[in-house]
């Protein structure tokens, strides 16, 4: 007994660095975002002089500062989702009735199969009503032949309020199309896909657009079914597993050379994929990690994961609150983010002896960590879990950063030779195809995808048994402080 004592002892006296009252501030501000929706908002003088004394206290003892970064946090939280309420709350005078909307679209026009042309739509106005709206709905009617990313469209339907990422949606609507984007970044991006169906068939094609640039929509029902059965669907949504990729290809290909265009390298290409993929949340929020973490590495400093993790998400969040409101996708994110980046290396240098075949068993390691973080959320929300997810991920994840190369030659050929684009595009062809076709062959297993479905008591016992697992861990390798100052080149 008095041993523990002792050592609880230790750990309330152990001083917290700069490091522990930022990471504690960024998710402080998550939670005060979480919390706007239920209550009311917080006056802004408050949170200055909450953050004023923040300021002043960073020379004073260290638990002293950390708390008022905390109460700072909250504080900003609170205000800033209480003022995103204020502009949100505009949907509930429309929800349920026919109005004319007019919009940008954020994503192609793609015909579902009640013949309608669907697309999401953002920046939304509402004139009738006077109204200006933040978020994006999901918009499904009949008039306008196409419409492509970036049109100025009209939409007169009924909107309808629905859950998760979309705040709402409008279906048999009236489209007309106001005006047609005129961006060189759209006319590059038609001309590689238009270029990507020259040179590929169909699946093919399509799954290729996925791997690079996110584009999903156009998979065929059958082959996103199956993608979804044998969990590799994250594989052809934009992610930071893309622009990971993409990163660490500049930087090997340049870092022996000069780190600053190295650095100059993969900052231009976090730019260009935004600008290609439409600035979704997803890779919003991997853009942001991955920033962060090659400005760690240009100055020469190591990562500190639970900070990086705090710093998007709060960066995200603040930036609009639905994320944390309602996005699903952003909670899987973050949560694929802590598996790979805390939990990964931990089990790796506690269970791995030897530097033999690391690489594979990081592999290993970050495909388990990331869906032991996700799978309890899926089974609360989905009801449903791949149990041959973890295996197709060890065999598929390895041959995305070839297919992703094979691919762009291949839409590359399609633009600028579409005449022998078929020969130039035989490698992405075979690797595709077999991609698809493993993914055809265990989605035909009995059960692949199978019904599993917790509480939320469930799901917040599980999460607590991760967190405490690792804990345990850090006390084993390095101690509970290093929990905050893990070291992890995320490239």
């Amino acid at each position: 007994m008095l041993a523990r004592m002792k050592k609880l002892k230790h750990y309330f006296a152990m001083r917290f660095n700069w490091t522990t009252g930022l990471t504690c501030f960024c998710f402080a501000v998550v939670a005060g975002v979480y919390s706007a929706r239920f209550y009311r908002s917080i006056q802004l003088e408050i949170v200055l002089i909450l953050g004023l004394l923040s300021m002043l206290t960073t020379r004073r003892r260290q638990i002293i500062w950390t708390t008022l970064m905390i109460l700072f946090g909250l504080s900003l939280g609170l205000w800033r989702g209480g003022q995103f309420q204020q502009s949100f709350a505009g949907y509930e005078q429309i929800y349920g009735k026919k109005v004319i909307i007019t919009a940008q679209a954020k994503s192609d026009g793609v015909y579902d199969d009640k013949q309608q042309l669907e697309f999401d739509i953002g920046d939304i106005v509402v004139a009738e009503e006077d109204l200006s709206l933040p978020g994006k709905m999901t918009v499904s009617g009949f008039g306008a032949p196409a419409v492509t990313r970036g049109d100025i469209v009209q939409v007169e339907g009924k909107v309808y309020k629905t859950l998760g990422g979309k705040v709402g949606r409008v279906s048999f609507a009236q489209i007309e199309v106001l005006n047609h984007t005129n961006s060189i970044v759209e006319q590059v991006r038609q001309r590689f896909v238009a270029g990507m169906y020259n040179a590929l068939p169909e699946p093919a094609a399509s799954f290729g657009l996925g791997l690079l640039i996110g584009q999903r929509s156009t998979l065929p029902k059958d082959v996103d079914q199956d993608l979804r059965n044998v969990g590799l669907v994250h594989i052809v949504a934009v992610s930071g597993y893309n622009l990971t990729i993409l990163v660490l290809f500049s930087r090997r290909l340049l870092e022996k050379h000069s780190k600053y265009q190295a650095t100059l390298l993969s900052g231009l290409l976090i730019v260009g994929f935004l600008l290609i993929t439409g600035f979704s949340a997803s890779i919003v929020r991997a853009a942001i990690v991955s920033v962060l973490s090659l400005w760690a590495w240009y100055c020469g400093r190591n990562i500190k994961p639970l900070l990086l993790i705090g710093l998007a998400a709060t960066m995200t969040g603040l930036g609009s609150p639905l994320y944390i409101w309602f996005d699903i996708g952003w909670y899987l994110s973050f949560l694929a983010f802590f598996g790979i980046l805390v939990l990964s290396p931990l089990l790796i240098k506690r269970y791995s002896k030897s530097s033999k075949l690391l690489e594979y068993k990081q592999l290993v390691s970050d495909t388990f960590s990331a869906q032991v973080m996700t799978v309890p959320i899926i089974m609360f929300i989905f009801a449903k879990i791949s149990v041959v997810g973890f295996l197709v991920n060890l065999v598929v994840v390895p041959l995305v950063p070839f297919a992703m190369l094979f691919s762009f030659i291949a839409g590359l050929a399609g633009t600028i030779v579409p005449t022998v684009s078929g020969l130039l595009a035989l490698p992405a062809k075979i690797l595709l195809v077999a991609i698809l076709d493993l993914a055809q062959l265990f989605a035909q297993i009995p059960h692949a995808l199978t019904i599993a479905k917790i509480n939320i008591t469930g799901m917040i016992i599980c999460y607590a048994v991760v967190v405490a697992f690792c804990i345990i861990l850090h006390q084993k390798t390095k101690g509970l402080r290093d929990i905050i100052d893990e070291e992890k080149d995320l490239f």
